[in-house]
């Protein structure tokens, strides 16, 4: 009997639910794409999962694993539908969460509103209880107290606890002894305890993120608990790893302990895809843009690898404004939503002007286009009004596009601005592309990287479209569109290792480290980080163990990180701790700080397997190669001039040696390319499209098939 060969991704999105499938014998890819399920997303998955078995001749007992990436973290907490969550915290700090910190997200608003904590304030209990910031107790926990607040809870419709004592990362004995409490009190309630899920420093972030955790936990388990018996049904008795938000996966039973972390798990993919296709041209700075049905994102290299961000927001009051959302520390792949997807719906702002967004046509009814009970105006609409998208092969044909529909939802738009209809279309376009452009722009200046040398890996459903607006209004001048673009992120899935990482707030001057302490932290982390890993299925001596510390000068507010070796700490790395930090720190201010004392402030271990190695999947090439077009038809391109008759090609047929100048259209099945005036296409190494801005991609360095 044959082992196992089959690799399964699945990627739930706002719209559209994608699955790849990759046999690692043959090289083979099988892919399947679905609208959505609401409200049970699983439904989608299983639907998709017995579909792509059936279309593709794959066996359930092929199966070696399934990656899962789901959105509905994210949309939880959007939303505001998760569990009734009872908060915990030491006696007069109930209220931090509601207080926040000192900063405005718009210090003009007088009516600035900000978001509303998960637990409300009947449901948030002081219990008398004092760590101090060494790890010193001050005031013992009062057990009895906390009982007689688990008997108010009791009377309550609570589903899940988060407790929350104040410096419990120093030295969690109290939340660990009420925990204990809680557990015998309240059978069946979920619990988190910050020294768990968030163990650093500053009070309200590591609320927030603890209470979001259990806010979403009987949620995640009761999904996951349908997955799991769907995909059983299904014949396939492969492990499930969940997809986490820093570009790892994970176990079942780590994602029901510390759901928060896979909040941005989607996103991930396709940033990790990202990656993934820059390197195999030769493409070390990559700006992976990916645009869905719901939202687009974007994440930068560094040094050829991605950032992690250990500091994060999620369900903003407004969408685009830093500061306007609930404070996470979770570990993830550091990406900005940098614009609209294809579901998002145009409309006038409060001002007058046009604007696109935040909110969405989703799955249901989605777009006017899909015929669905859509009337609204979006993204994909103005996409079709332009003659960018077919109709007739919109998700391989799955799905018929009405073009009357379309038109009709933006009969009213026009009539606001007093347009002619395919004008607003090109408006809505153009308005999205320069957003998108400016937010990436902005985010690449903070970090100090000049964007314009880099290149844009361009995936999602709508992503390919929209590229090279994008990219024109960066100054971008190289496009790789990856084969399979339009479900780059579950692809992205195959890509990333078995992972998971953990941080502790330890802080301390250099020169006065308690090394004998601190190395008992580091290997606690460790051996609590190998054994997830181990329980994924990798090999002890496969695993790989990684430092960084996050360090900063005495009396700053905020750390640089620094990577480092992991090994046992000894006095002789001191001196090697404060020459990485002065290295960091230098590279981002321009300047160090002579004289002054440098302090470490968290401990970050990462534990990961091997790499997957997917190079070497095989994509579907022309049975019969046809670099003629496949049909002409007319698409706008500038507001002033009238729609250009345009060649439009099947990139399943495209030869190897394909090449077009733009205007141009390159369709496939889960995506569409529009090459716009001023632009060439070629298909290059791993079946990936290149789009050249003519004159601005001279000299390129490709790497050669």
């Amino acid at each position: 009997m044959t082992a196992p060969s089959v690799l399964l991704a699945v990627d739930i999105g706002g719209t559209f639910t994608d699955l790849v499938a990759l046999d690692t014998d043959t090289g083979r890819i099988a892919v399947e794409k679905l609208l959505t399920s609401y409200p049970d997303p699983s439904l989608a998955v299983l639907d998709g999962v017995r579909s792509l078995l059936e279309r593709a001749g794959l066996s359930a007992d092929g199966m070696r694993y399934v990656v899962h990436g789901t959105t509905l973290i994210t949309n939880t907490l959007i939303e505001r539908k998760g569990a009734v969550t009872a908060l915990l915290a030491t006696a007069g700090f109930r209220d931090a969460i509601e207080i926040g910190n000192e900063g405005r997200y718009d210090m003009y608003d007088l009516a600035l509103r900000k978001p509303a904590p998960l637990a409300e304030r009947r449901l948030r209990f002081d219990v008398p209880e004092r760590m101090l910031a060494d790890g010193r107790v001050h005031q013992p926990l009062d057990k009895d107290h906390l009982r007689q607040v688990c008997a108010q809870l009791r009377a309550e419709p609570v589903e899940a606890v988060a407790i929350c004592f104040l410096h419990a990362y120093t030295n969690p004995a109290h939340e660990s002894a009420a925990q204990a409490i809680v557990s015998e009190s309240l059978p069946g309630v979920a619990i988190s305890a910050s020294h768990q899920v968030a163990p650093g420093m500053r009070e309200y972030p590591r609320a927030s993120t603890t209470i979001a955790n259990a806010y979403v936990q009987p949620i995640i388990d009761r999904y996951l608990e349908r997955v799991e018996a769907g995909l059983k049904a299904s014949g396939i008795a492969a492990p499930l790893n969940i997809m986490l938000s820093s570009g790892g996966t994970t176990t079942v039973a780590a994602s029901r302990d510390f759901p928060i972390r896979l909040v941005e798990s989607g996103p991930a993919g396709g940033a990790l895809a990202g990656l993934h296709w820059g390197r195999l041209l030769g493409q070390s700075d990559v700006l992976a843009f990916d645009m869905g049905g719901t939202t687009a994102k974007a994440a930068l290299t560094r040094a050829g690898e991605l950032a992690i961000s250990h500091q994060s927001e999620v369900a903003h009051v407004h969408r685009f404004k830093r500061g306007s959302g609930l404070p996470l520390m979770v570990p993830m792949i550091e990406m900005i939503e940098i614009g609209a997807g294809g579901g998002s719906i145009a409309h006038l702002n409060a001002l007058g002007l046009p604007a696109v967004g935040p909110e969405s046509a989703g799955s249901a009814p989605g777009p006017a286009a899909y015929g669905a009970g859509g009337t609204r105006p979006t993204v994909t609409d103005a996409d079709l009004l332009l003659g960018y998208l077919n109709p007739d092969y919109f998700a391989g044909g799955d799905i018929a596009l009405d073009r009357d529909a379309a038109q009709a939802a933006f009969t009213e738009l026009s009539a606001a601005l007093d347009l002619p209809l395919e004008r607003t279309a090109w408006g809505v376009h153009q308005l999205v592309n320069e957003n998108m452009a400016a937010a990436a722009r902005v985010h690449a200046a903070e970090r100090g990287l000049e964007i314009r040398r880099y290149c844009m890996v361009a995936t999602g459903g709508a992503g390919p479209a929209h590229a090279c607006g994008v990219a024109g209004g960066l100054g971008i001048g190289r496009i790789i569109i990856p084969p399979l673009a339009g479900v780059a992120s579950a692809f992205g899935f195959l890509t990333a290792p078995i992972a998971f990482d953990f941080t502790r707030s330890y802080v301390s001057r250099l020169d006065e480290l308690n090394l004998g302490e601190l190395n008992g932290i580091l290997a606690d982390l460790e051996r609590d980080g190998r054994r997830i890993v181990e329980a994924a299925g990798v090999a002890a001596g496969d695993i790989k163990v990684s430092l960084n510390i996050d360090m900063r000068y005495v009396g700053q507010g905020y750390e640089v990180r620094v990577p480092f070796p992991m090994d046992r700490l000894t006095e002789r790395h001191i001196a090697d701790m404060r020459q990485v930090f002065e290295t960091e720190y230098r590279a981002f201010y321009g300047q160090l700080a002579d004289g002054v004392p440098i302090e470490a402030v968290n401990w970050r271990i990462l534990i990961s397997g091997p790499q997957p190695q997917v190079a070497s999947a095989v994509f579907d090439e022309a049975q019969s190669a046809n670099d003629e077009p496949v049909a002409c038809r007319p698409a706008r391109f500038a507001a002033e001039l009238a729609p250009l008759a345009i060649p439009v090609y099947r990139r399943e047929q495209l030869s190897a040696s394909w090449t077009a100048a733009g205007p141009c259209i390159i369709e496939e099945a889960a995506s569409t390319t529009v090459v716009r005036p001023g632009w060439s296409a070629q298909v290059a190494a791993g079946s990936c499209l290149l789009l050249t801005r003519v004159g601005g991609g001279k000299n390129m360095e490709w790497a050669k098939t």
